[in-house]
């Protein structure tokens, strides 16, 4: 029972804290915030799938060009120090660091099925170094480039379910490399007010420890893994009708990659990652991609006067390579499902409660699966000023006009 207890609250962990997690620019912005997410499946059985973390970004954390970032879930700790205008006026300097139990736990899920004998935890941590730099200052909307390197070390061992003839594989140190380039940003929220992106990414895996592990050695650990993605968004707030919506693309390729380094796809977690590959109905992470591309949608519509209680609506399609030995029929998938929020007229607190459908999960039986879930979100910081004010105006060029101003 005690072994159960710890794997149910670690099961919050592998969620929030994989690598996307890792911002793409030191945060000029104060954050205090709480976030928790859960998806639970109606058909088969999966992995625990939620998050629950506290997010804290200081600027002038002890001096003027420091800035603190740290998140905190039950066992593991993200942090880093941003230093700005460490290299020049517009390149800044960041030191991170990372660790805990549970977050490089696999598990493996093959055409719908979660097969627990094939799955097993993983410990560790990591330490990373990057450079942020800003290359058009005199704009509104900021295009910054980002270099990081970062070392993590992992540690594995079995479930009380893992097969006995399952062979682990061997603990690994890898030095990784992410670079790219993005063009506005997202606020670390589950509705944006206003949002604008488009960025590129590399990121390559290099593990001197590769090797085979599995049954009889019928899978393997690459020794250099490297991945490719894009995503464009866009997220707004109708002045007078106080709408929400978000519509994002993401695609992805990769070179070399194997389980521990493909995209996983599936579920409805917007906050589990900073580059979140959902599809509504279907398990977190049910499906593991080479190749993708990815369309999600999220809209938010008031019902009552005082805009508290809104209708939500979700949907994504995504067509996908598969990751050789994760293969299944057909290449599209998609999902859909729709909810209810209310929020706080100050927006400090926001709680959904939703359905999603995979129309083409595998499950047994046929095609089509069914999940339940709730998101939660308290801003401790809205309180004291909201980051974005539609207005009354619903002229559609003063809106654009304060997304604009939002980057300053």
């Amino acid at each position: 029972m005690f072994n159960f207890r710890l794997w149910l609250l670690a099961a919050f962990l592998p969620v929030c804290f994989g690598a996307g997690l890792a911002h793409a620019q030191i945060d000029p912005t104060k954050r205090e915030l709480i976030q928790l997410g859960y998806n639970q499946p109606l058909q088969g059985h999966a992995p625990i799938a939620g998050y629950a973390f506290y997010y804290y970004n200081q600027p002038g954390f002890l001096r003027t060009n420091l800035t603190l970032r740290l998140a905190v879930a039950p066992v593991y700790v993200d942090s880093e120090l941003g230093i700005a205008n460490t290299i020049g006026p517009y390149t800044d300097l960041g030191f991170g660091l990372a660790g805990g139990g549970f977050a490089d736990s696999y598990s493996e899920i093959r055409q719908g099925k979660y097969l627990r004998e094939e799955s097993f935890t993983g410990n560790g941590g990591q330490v990373s170094a990057s450079i942020y730099h800003r290359f058009n200052p005199d704009q509104r909307i900021p295009l910054a480039g980002i270099f990081r390197t970062e070392v993590a070390f992992a540690d594995y061992e079995r479930d009380d379910t893992t097969a006995p003839t399952f062979v682990l594989p061997r603990d690994q140190t890898s030095f990784n490399i992410r670079t790219g380039f993005r063009w506005g940003g997202k606020e670390p929220l589950l509705a944006p007010d206003v949002g604008l992106e488009l960025s590129v990414w590399y990121e390559g895996k290099f593990r001197p420890n590769a090797g085979a592990y599995g049954f009889s050695d019928d899978r393997r650990v690459e020794s250099a893994s490297h991945l490719f993605w894009a995503r464009a968004l866009f997220a707004y707030t109708l002045p007078e009708r106080k709408d929400n919506f978000m519509f994002s693309v993401t695609a992805g390729t990769s070179i070399e990659a194997d389980r521990f380094s493909a995209y996983r796809i599936g579920g409805n977690l917007p906050l589990a990652s900073e580059f979140p590959l959902s599809i509504p109905g279907y398990f977190y992470q049910e499906l593991s991609a080479s190749r993708f591309v990815l369309l999600n949608g999220t809209y938010y519509m008031p019902l009552d006067a005082h805009k508290r209680w809104e209708l939500t609506a979700v949907a994504s399609t995504a067509a996908i390579d598969y990751l050789t030995g994760l293969q299944q029929p057909g290449h599209w998938n998609s999902g859909a499902g729709g909810g209810i929020t209310y929020h706080a007229s100050s927006q400090a607190w926001r709680i959904f409660l939703g359905y999603g459908y995979g129309f083409d999960a595998i499950r047994t039986g046929g095609r089509g699966a069914h999940s339940i879930g709730f998101l939660v979100q308290f801003d401790l910081e809205r309180t004291k000023g909201p980051f974005y004010d539609p207005g009354a105006n619903n002229s559609w060029s003063r809106g654009l006009d304060r997304i604009l101003h939002s980057f300053n």
